[in-house]
């Protein structure tokens, strides 16, 4: 079973490293044999990401499940999809966040025929994203994790006042983090009644900085970035929507990782003059690479004033920070963008400028209206 705690492994332990989106086998028996954790039938180590998920078969007594724990909690550490048909009052008693989750066979329901396989593989990997959140964060508490609350700096550009108001309760409903919000007025006075309507129902401390319609976008953002007190600094685009744990997975991503930035894939996009959300996965998650979604950059706060912020740029400003990052020498890693949908409107009113027809071409799939990942919690 040591094969099976160990996908996605480093010094820190099981991670979601490797997460393979598509399964292409079946779900398997997880037992409890002699004293161990145990695929039935056996699986090779190396085909163990490509099962749809494991069954649990529990121990027959709460003696032998304390000792069982551990090692489930370890598999979901690592994102492997688990369910149990049943789960016992021990198991309840000793973790019922656990055991709620390994009750969910919701996922496992998304298998008829009538559903497309992408919606299922869909449903099996926010699974795993609410299971490892879960694992990773026993572990923290396991291994006695003092460092107390994360503080980040949420750095945000805008010249789009009538969107601050949703951007910011974006912001503010963040779990698991403490945040302020350094905010650069772009071309927009402080005094507009859309930024002060915004500003008066945020309960963050928001530090705003005005900045001329032409001040590069990219000096902007570093013009409110040298205002950060976080121990992390994390990018924002006032247009988009993210979930209320897309910091918290970020920092995750950041810990078992051990990248010096982090990003998450940009897989949903809502088209908004076409009314259609599509999903592109030829971007693949839980993986290092020289690319991630510009809106979702997170690093640590020296590092980042270290490099010396953001390109002076009007456009391409994501992608020439990454750029220069790499050549420094940074560690790039990117985790799933579940919790994160971009929004595509008028090309004119983004930096990064493609034709919708772009977005419909490289789409796995596509929906009619707005139709996020359930990860990203809107209802």
């Amino acid at each position: 079973m040591a094969a099976v705690i160990g996908l996605g492994s480093h010094e820190a332990g099981p991670s979601p490293q490797g997460f393979v989106r598509t399964p292409s086998a079946g779900t398997a028996d997880l037992r409890w044999t002699d004293g161990r954790w145990a695929v039935l039938p056996e699986v090779p180590a190396g085909e163990l990401r490509s099962l749809r998920g494991l069954r649990v078969r529990w121990p027959e007594d709460a003696e032998q499940g304390a000792r069982s724990l551990p090692g489930l909690l370890d598999l979901a550490a690592a994102g492997v999809p688990l369910h149990a048909e049943e789960v016992p009052s021990w198991a309840v008693r000793a973790d019922p966040v656990l055991a709620e989750l390994l009750a969910d066979g919701g996922w496992l329901a998304e298998t008829s025929q009538a559903t497309p396989r992408c919606t299922a593989d869909l449903r099996r990997e926010e699974h795993s994203v609410r299971l490892r959140r879960h694992g990773l964060a026993h572990r923290r508490r396991a291994g006695g994790d003092r460092t107390g609350t994360p503080k980040v700096s949420v750095v945000m550009s805008s010249m789009r006042p009538h969107l601050l108001e949703t951007a910011l309760a974006q912001i503010a409903r963040q779990r698991g983090v403490e945040t302020e919000v350094l905010l650069g007025l772009h071309g927009v006075p402080a005094g507009h009644e859309a930024v002060r309507r915004a500003l008066g129902s945020c309960p963050l401390p928001v530090t705003v900085v005005e900045a001329g319609a032409a001040t590069p976008f990219g000096e902007v953002l570093n013009l409110a970035a040298a205002l950060a007190s976080g121990d992390y600094v994390a990018k924002w685009d006032d247009d988009d929507w993210y979930g209320p744990e897309h910091l918290s997975d970020l920092l995750l991503a950041r810990s078992y990782s051990g990248a010096d930035i982090v990003g998450t894939a940009a897989e949903f996009f809502y088209l908004e003059p076409l009314d259609v959300t599509v999903r592109r996965t030829d971007y693949t998650s839980e993986v290092w690479s020289d690319h991630v979604a510009g809106g979702t950059i997170l690093l640590d706060r020296e590092r980042f004033r270290r490099s010396g912020g953001f390109p002076a740029l009007s456009a391409g400003v994501d992608a020439a920070f990454l750029k220069a990052a790499g050549s420094a020498g940074a560690r790039i890693y990117r985790t799933h963008g579940l919790g994160y949908v971009l929004r595509r409107s008028a090309g004119a009113e983004h930096t990064w400028r493609l034709p919708l027809a772009h977005f419909l071409r490289v789409a796995s799939n596509q929906w009619r209206g707005f139709r996020p990942s359930l990860i990203l919690e809107m209802s």
